[in-house]
């Protein structure tokens, strides 16, 4: 692989002729995959870039509209029995003019506070050997650790820069900063494209972020995964054919086509595999077609065969006129061939920026020649992590690239005065040509003045749509876990109402239709508990999505608020149906029916409360904890326990803040305040629960008529001594009507969604600081 040593080369490297060794499976990957046909020569120029997105469907117009005459100018060939493949190695392109993005960064340097720790071990050894006049135990002397170092660099639309280095060198730091992924106050040093300074929101529309953790719905499959990333991407304008034109090009584009019809999969479900995965992420990112491109460690965890194939997808991508931005542990000898521009760090400094070839002229004259048969990025790596083991450190030769770099700099310069592109027009001519398909849509366009680029490519409502299918489909193909929620419901509503059966109107009875009621309202809000994974898992996929505006947070929030509901309310009347008539509640038609309609609020406003906690809380079991904990105060301050009365002035604030209050008092309301009202207490029954209650019916008939000539009212054993609204008197629900607790639960389900949008909103920024 011997070429130009000059750093501004833009020839890719072909992958070195492996015969040996090249695997059947590589082979017919790069028969079925090549889409662009590439010219045989060495020599790359901007007539041979891969068409967009925009020339593509413009393809299959015209293929469609010439069908009839048998006078296509567009190849069409079959990859399988039912699917076409377009032959993009039309010279449409050709005329297109030339509109480079050059992607530039200079001296951008981060650090990080280090918090002042005491070492347990120095700590121990000198308390142990110490007297009074001995030092005091060690401690790290708080400070900061610079993570990147002055950090120079370029890259250009139609190459892959590879960002190397050992753990712990700063690589993920650095694609974080050009990512705008560290906040503004703590990166020094400024990144530009084509000399115009890039601000957030420009950002966020022109760029995507590939992190290196698969994010991916699992019962979803290949196809549906990025059929549901072009309803988030492309605009409302293209047509649904169209779309799925894009998503079918994309699948052939990405190697997938055996896949496309498999589920993602995860530890429970089988499914695709580690680099058929790492794909599909790469595809989701792509299928708007955005300018620069971002991954963290794309090949990690994969094998040779899978990492090169990945490798080759993002060459694809970046001659379709993108930039390609990807840190890399150590490729190998096929992987290197494919990339243009290589930046190598040790402990956040430049050791090395440059071309492939030119790593062999580099080293030589840093006098540690690369010998002839050994993989060069190999060599590097071990020699530079055998200098920072050395006292000096790779001091040396940081000073020697930039030595080197200051020779070739003269050459970068004179390329440099050729792209006088502004960013305005270059972003304005990549639309036009299918670039960036979401900057096509007609909107307001997001706060950035330097182009008209949408900050969203559709309208919340339609967002709001294709997440709750999503969403939707996916949870579908796992009925299990609604099995165990209706499956919850029903048991425990089968136990209350075997424990409860047929109450009567006794002075026992309503204690425990009292017991009732707080169990049962305060049950339907632990059922909802089971709430705090969902979100959980859904969380880094929700800011990988939105942290570059695939959807608006309002739009998440609204649709799985929305989508929540017909589930809840079969679970609610499930379990009114199982409870209301076995444990004999009054009331009638009207009174079930304002029963169901208070268990509905009751598991609304404790699904949005669990919910936020889930955007709240990042792990599983401490959010468990805390549910558990508060629906446990809830209970205890709902007026059950101890009548609003009798709670202190200082913990009174918490009773209305309960949410078992509201729906516990509307029930007990429905039960007691009826037409006519009915008895509880009659005559003898006064007696009950105490301790006359074990004496002869006789003496309690004399004790009657003696209380009734000492208080001048005539009390018989059927005088009716406690209605139902004495007993919600002594249980002091006297402020609020039934309809208003039911309305004040309503409204706490809402409030808590919206302090959910608030904990997305402020809590997902995905910046470090």
């Amino acid at each position: 692989m011997q070429g130009n040593p000059s750093k501004m080369s833009r020839q890719p490297q072909p992958p070195p002729p492996n015969p040996a060794t090249a695997d059947d499976s590589l082979t017919f990957f790069n028969q079925s995959m090549e889409l662009v046909n590439l010219p045989p020569t060495r020599t790359r120029t901007r007539a041979h870039i891969s068409p967009t997105l925009g020339e593509l469907l413009k393809r299959v117009e015209d293929a469609q509209h010439q069908h009839h005459h048998h006078n296509t100018t567009t190849t069409i060939a079959e990859s399988d029995e039912k699917h076409h493949v377009l032959d993009l190695s039309s010279s449409s392109s050709s005329s297109l003019p030339s509109h480079p993005f050059y992607l530039s960064f200079t001296n951008l340097t981060y650090s990080v506070k280090l918090r002042r720790k005491m070492s347990l071990s120095r700590c121990f050894t000198s308390c142990r050997n110490s007297s009074p006049a001995n030092e005091l135990p060690e401690t790290k002397p708080s400070g900061t650790k610079i993570l990147l170092n002055g950090i120079s660099g370029e890259a250009r639309d139609g190459e892959i820069m590879a960002v190397l280095g050992a753990s712990g060198s700063g690589k993920s730091t650095l694609i974080d900063a050009l990512a705008d992924r560290i906040s503004r106050e703590s990166l020094k040093g400024t990144v530009t494209l084509n000399g115009d300074v890039l601000d957030s929101s420009l950002m966020k529309v022109i760029s995507a972020y590939v992190m290196q953790d698969d994010l991916l719905f699992p019962m979803l499959t290949v196809e549906e995964t990025l059929t549901f990333a072009a309803e988030f991407r492309l605009p409302r304008s293209l047509s649904k054919s169209k779309k799925k034109a894009r998503v079918q090009a994309l699948i052939d584009q990405l190697g997938l086509r055996s896949a496309a019809a498999t589920v993602i999969g995860d530890e429970g479900h089988r499914g695709v595999s580690g680099g058929e995965r790492r794909r599909v992420s790469i595809g989701i990112d792509i299928i708007h077609d955005p300018i620069i491109l971002f991954l963290d460690e794309p090949t990690s965890g994969l094998d040779s065969t899978s990492a090169f194939m990945v490798v080759k997808v993002l060459q694809r991508i970046a001659r379709s006129g993108s930039i390609v931005i990807m840190s890399v542990h150590q490729p190998s000898y096929r992987i290197l061939g494919l990339l243009d521009r290589l930046i190598f760090l040790s402990h956040g400094q430049t050791v090395f920026t440059g071309a492939p070839a030119s790593l062999a002229t580099f080293f030589s004259e840093f006098n540690h020649p690369i010998p002839e048969n050994e993989n060069r990025t190999e060599f590097a790596l071990d020699l530079i992590r055998q200098l920072e083991e050395t006292p000096g450190g790779t001091k040396s030769l940081v000073e020697f690239n930039k030595s080197w770099q200051l020779k070739h700099q003269r050459a970068v310069d004179n390329h440099l005065d050729g792209v006088k592109v502004s960013l305005k027009d270059a972003i304005s001519a990549s639309i036009s040509r299918g670039k960036l398909v979401s900057g096509a849509a007609n909107g307001n366009g997001g706060k950035n003045s330097t182009a008209s680029v949408p900050t969203f490519a559709n309208p919340f409502w339609i967002e709001m749509a294709v997440i709750g299918k999503r969403s939707l489909t996916n949870s579908r193909r796992m009925p299990e876990l609604f099995g165990i929620r209706l499956g919850a419901v029903l048991v425990t509503g089968g136990i209350l109402a075997t424990i409860f059966w047929r109450l009567d109107n006794s002075p026992k009875g309503v204690q425990e239709r009292l017991g009732f009621f707080a169990f049962a309202m305060s049950t339907t809000f632990y059922t909802c508990a089971e709430a705090i994974p969902v979100f959980l898992q859904e969380r880094y996929i929700f800011m990988r999505e939105t942290a570059y505006n695939a959807y608006r947070r309002s739009s998440y929030v609204l649709s799985h608020s929305v989508i929540a509901l017909p589930a809840l309310i079969f679970l609610s009347f499930a379990f009114a149906a199982t409870t209301f008539w076995s444990v004999g509640l009054a009331g009638g038609t009207s009174g079930f029916f304002f029963y169901f309609l208070t268990i509905v609020a009751s598991f609304w406003a404790g699904s949005s409360f669990v919910t936020f906690l889930s955007g709240v809380v990042s792990h599983v079991m401490l959010g468990f904890t805390v549910v558990v904990a508060i629906m446990a105060y809830f209970l205890l301050f709902s007026g059950f326990f101890i009548s609003r009365n009798r709670i202190p002035t200082y913990w009174l604030w918490f009773h209305y803040l309960s949410l078992v209050k509201y729906p516990y008092e509307g029930v007990l309301q429905n039960e007691f305040d009826i037409q006519p009202p009915r008895c509880f207490v009659r005559g003898v029954q006064m007696f009950d629960s105490t301790p006359l209650g074990d004496v002869p019916a006789a003496l309690k008939v004399q004790l009657l008529k003696s209380m009734s000539k000492t208080l001048g009212v005539n009390i018989t054993s059927s005088t009716c001594v406690t209605t139902g609204a004495d007993i919600l008197r002594q249980q002091g629900i006297t402020q609020l009507s039934k309809w208003n607790c039911l309305w004040i639960t309503i409204a706490w389900g809402f409030f808590f969604r919206f302090l959910f949008y608030l904990a997305l909103l402020l809590g997902s920024k995905n910046k470090r600081r």
